[in-house]
């Protein structure tokens, strides 16, 4: 059995994914934001192994959780799961909208740090990267400001840029199966309760990509919806934006990606 690592695992896709694992008879470690949203995690899968706590939208905390992880020990899947999408700005300590530190550079800077490096990776895409723009400029909304920020570009930015990491790691890492996913528009508290999405196939491809089998064994580099690979946006497989992308990140994060 598996010993696997959900972010964003307190509630929605991210707490059905760890139950359906722990059913399954995997080792599950979940994460919260916070202390009382880990009880709630907590509540919601008692089974888990434990629970790790960090909000993920302050850089300090993310790495010092990727420090909690590493005194765990090893893991065979970490599955990139936490993740905003509409809002305020919500503005960090660097002052960049939450949705950047969150979505990209967290899962960013835990594939980073973890070690040993798991067998698996999964970060969580989503149909609407397909609006993210591929230039990769200004990705801390630095220049345009808050007055220009706008959530939906934001969030499309991001989960191209998830996609965009899910190639790079596969590519640079070939001992590690690196993917990305597109769980559809599902009914949860980011969903709303209108999405018509199938939330149990959403919930089987992430159980698919975290165990490695199925269509996903010994697959890599790949973007997923309903256990089934499809094309990205093109740009997601360019090696140049993935370069460029990472490149800002090391420079943003001040953490380097470890050679293969």
């Amino acid at each position: 059995m598996a010993r696997i690592l959900i972010t964003g695992s307190s509630d929605g896709l991210g707490s059905l994914t760890a139950r359906a694992l722990v059913k399954k008879g995997h080792s599950v470690v979940i994460h919260a934001r916070s202390d009382q949203r880990a009880q709630d995690a907590r509540t919601a899968c008692p089974e888990a192994e434990t629970c790790v706590v960090g909000d993920l939208s302050d850089i300090s905390q993310t790495k010092k959780m990727a420090e909690d992880i590493k005194r765990l020990g090893a893991f065979d899947a970490v599955i990139h799961n936490a993740g905003l999408y509409t809002g305020p700005y919500r503005r960090t300590k660097e002052g960049w909208p939450s949705i950047v530190a969150v979505n990209t550079l967290s899962p960013y800077i835990l594939t980073c740090l973890i070690n040993p490096k798991p067998k698996r990776l999964v970060f969580v895409s989503s149909g609407l990267h397909n609006g993210g723009d591929p230039s990769c400029e200004d990705i801390t909304w630095k220049e345009r400001g808050e007055a220009k920020f706008r959530d939906h570009q934001a969030y499309g930015d991001t989960k191209l840029h998830d996609i965009l990491l899910a190639n790079f790691f596969a590519r640079k890492w070939p001992t590690v199966l690196s993917n990305s996913l597109d769980p559809g528009w599902v009914a949860t508290k980011m969903g709303g309760a209108g999405a018509s999405g199938d939330i149990n196939a959403a919930v089987d491809t992430y159980v698919m990509l975290a165990e490695g089998t199925g269509a996903a064994r010994d697959a890599t580099g790949k973007y997923w919806y309903h256990c089934k690979p499809r094309s990205p946006k093109k740009d997601a497989i360019e090696d140049a934006v993935q370069q460029n992308l990472v490149k800002q990140l090391e420079e943003l994060t001040g953490v380097k990606v470890p050679d293969a």
